[in-house]
């Protein structure tokens, strides 16, 4: 396999789509099924299995799961700024500095307990969301651009995936 199919097991997101109602629906879906999915996977790591990087120079399993909770609570809270301000820009954050943070090192059930917990709540928001809803959007500096709700609802819908996908890279199981 080559370096560029470890980075991206399922090959990179493709910016600036079109969704559908149904696409969102489906995305939506893969959101909601994650938590189950990943507790699942990681249930019964070992710490060897834990601390085993998904590619060489990778971050291991268990910073892929902090990684994240990380990650979908930035985006929950982006999401929430964007259908309650007009584009409002957020923040990005530096993800490879804070993967090398402390608490990337502790066990990871407490990361787990907030993936479910945050997507239990991003599901039941974005089930309730809109068309008009859906193409509201927030301003990203760092991309110099505005994203539109239902693009990053498919953008997180690949990011599980993504990570889902190295963490059995990492395994052996791919």
């Amino acid at each position: 396999m080559t370096l560029e199919q470890l980075k991206y097991p399922i090959g990179d997101f493709v910016y600036g789509k079109k969704y559908t109602l149904r696409d969102t629906k489906a995305h939506i879906k893969v959101l909601e099924k994650l938590p189950q999915r990943l507790k699942a996977l990681t249930a019964k790591l070992t710490d060897e299995e834990l601390n085993t990087p998904y590619r060489p120079d990778g971050w291991t399993v268990r910073q892929v799961v902090h990684h994240i909770a990380d990650s979908h609570i930035n985006m929950f809270t982006r999401i929430r700024f964007a259908l309650t301000e007009q584009n409002p820009p957020i923040k990005g954050y530096d993800e490879a500095a804070w993967a090398q943070l402390p608490d990337h090192q502790m066990p990871i059930k407490p990361s787990l307990q907030i993936v479910e917990g945050v997507h239990k709540r991003m599901v039941f928001l974005f089930k309730g969301l809109d068309k008009q809803s859906l193409k509201k959007t927030y301003y990203h500096g760092g991309y110099q651009k505005s994203f539109e709700i239902q693009e990053v609802i498919a953008l997180y819908a690949w990011h599980s995936e993504h990570h889902y996908q190295h963490i059995l890279q990492a395994l052996g199981r791919r």
